[in-house]
Parts: structure tokens; C-alpha cells; sequence
């Protein structure tokens, strides 16, 4: 499946910096009629207003409130592509004392927060015609990372709800992707000390829209996220793409 972006409406969740302000930018230079830029705190985005006037949206979602996430999708009933960006990051290993805590932390915004998204936008994008559903996950969905244990896990299982959700959507038209960044020049990745290697944010939005129009499911969009991806190449195509039903 071929999908242009150009004179398309776009949700974009954590828009206000990052991957997902990267995504807002080069969705609109590649064409986007209007983006709705979802943050929990509408002045953030307050800077893309001043740069694209009326093409960009503010709009209020905070993953984890699930009511926040079901009055954007009834404000936003124009939508056609939704980025699902917005997540959250807490490094620690199994053994510190809050690991339970964090990983429930983590769970709530990075796996619910996507269902909740799928459910209340998914009959929106089937209204206009089908459109995208992007997942926003990381390489730490396919391996889990030490000191970031409780993370790896909420996005393995953020990765295997996009997979269903993959199967599911396709049976009202809707394309699915789940993106894979390895480490990107984000307050997330400082945050992991990961900002030496770190790429930049544009190569996400650039991988995504390369991915759309391709029809794939998996995007791995930077350097290291490519190795891994290439050696996880053939499991995903005979086993994760291969329909179950």
C-alpha cells in the first residue's frame, strides 16, 4: 500500500519536542494540509503555531488520562494519519527497590496510553477512509536493555499490541507501523546517557514516510536501529507479518 502524506490531517502525540516535533515539521514540509500537535500542555507547541500559523493544532492528550485521549479523538474527527509518539522513560534494573513502581509507571503511559489511542481513534480513521496508525516504539521492544529493564518491557509489550493492532486495522483499511528508533537526540535519550551516539530526530519522520510509501510495517529508521533491524529481518517477515487469522 502506497501512502502519500501530502494534503493529509495528522495527530501527533508528544509534539512539542523530540521525535515528535521532527515528525509535525517534516509532515508539514512534505505537504500535511493540518497537523494536530497533542501535548498535555497546549502553550508547549506554542513555538510550531509561530512557525506554520493555522497548520498546526494544538490539542490536549495526556496518555495517561484516558478521557483527555477520548475528547481529542471527538474534537479531532478529521484526522486521517495518528502518530502515537508520546511516551515515557525511567532507567533502573529489576533489582532497585522501585522497579514495580516503574514499570507500572511506564505500562500506564507506554502500553495502556496506546489502547486507549487505538480505541478512540480507530473508528475516526475508519470514517476517513482508512488513513495510518504509527506506533512509535524503540529496539528496546526487541531486547531488553539492563538498565533500562522496566522501560524494554513496557515497549516489547507496546510492540506486541501493534502487531495485533496491525491485523485488526487492516480489516477497515487502516496501515499500521511500528517504528523502531535506536538511540535519537531526545531528553529521553540523555536521560538513558545515551546522547553521545544519539542521531537526529528527523531521520524518524523521514523513516516513517519512506515506510508509507513502501506499505511497510516495521521501521527502523536510524543507524543502529537498521543493524538490528536487518538481523531480525527474516522472523519478522515469516513470523510477525504473516497473518494469524
Amino acid at each position: 500500500m502506497n501512502y502519500d502524506i501530502k494534503d493529509k490531517t495528522i495527530l501527533v502525540t508528544g509534539a512539542n519536542r523530540g521525535i515528535g516535533k521532527a515528525i509535525v515539521e517534516s509532515f508539514i514540509e512534505h505537504g500535511a494540509t493540518k497537523v494536530y500537535a497533542a501535548v498535555r500542555k497546549l502553550n508547549s507547541v506554542s513555538s510550531l503555531v509561530e512557525q506554520y500559523g493555522d497548520r498546526v493544532v494544538p490539542i490536549q492528550i495526556d496518555l495517561g488520562d484516558p478521557q483527555s485521549i477520548v475528547a481529542a479523538a471527538q474534537t479531532a474527527k478529521d484526522v486521517q494519519i495518528v502518530i502515537n509518539n508520546a511516551g515515557v522513560f525511567q532507567g533502573g534494573t529489576l533489582l532497585a527497590e522501585d522497579a514495580i513502581a516503574a514499570l507500572e509507571f511506564q505500562m500506564n503511559i507506554n502500553l495502556y496510553g496506546l489502547i486507549y489511542m487505538a480505541q478512540a481513534f480507530a473508528p475516526v480513521l475508519k470514517a476517513n477512509g482508512g488513513g495510518v496508525f504509527a506506533q512509535i516504539n524503540s529496539v528496546a521492544s526487541l531486547k531488553g536493555f539492563r538498565d533500562s529493564a522496566t522501560y524494554s518491557a513496557s515497549k516489547a509489550a507496546a510492540y506486541s499490541i501493534t502487531q495485533v493492532l496491525r491485523e485488526l486495522l487492516s480489516e477497515q483499511g487502516t496501515l499500521v507501523l511500528s517504528v523502531h528508533p535506536g538511540p535519537i537526540a531526545t531528553d529521553m535519550s540523555d536521560a538513558a546517557g545515551l546522547s553521545e551516539i544519539a542521531e537526529p530526530p528527523a531521520l524518524v519522520a523521514d523513516g516513517i514516510i519512506k515506510a508509507l510509501k513502501a506499505g511497510d510495517f516495521h521501521v527502523f529508521p536510524d543507524s543502529r536501529a537498521k543493524q538490528m533491524g536487518d538481523a531480525y529481518k527474516s522472523f519478522a517477515q515469516n513470523v510477525v507479518e504473516v497473518s494469524s487469522s
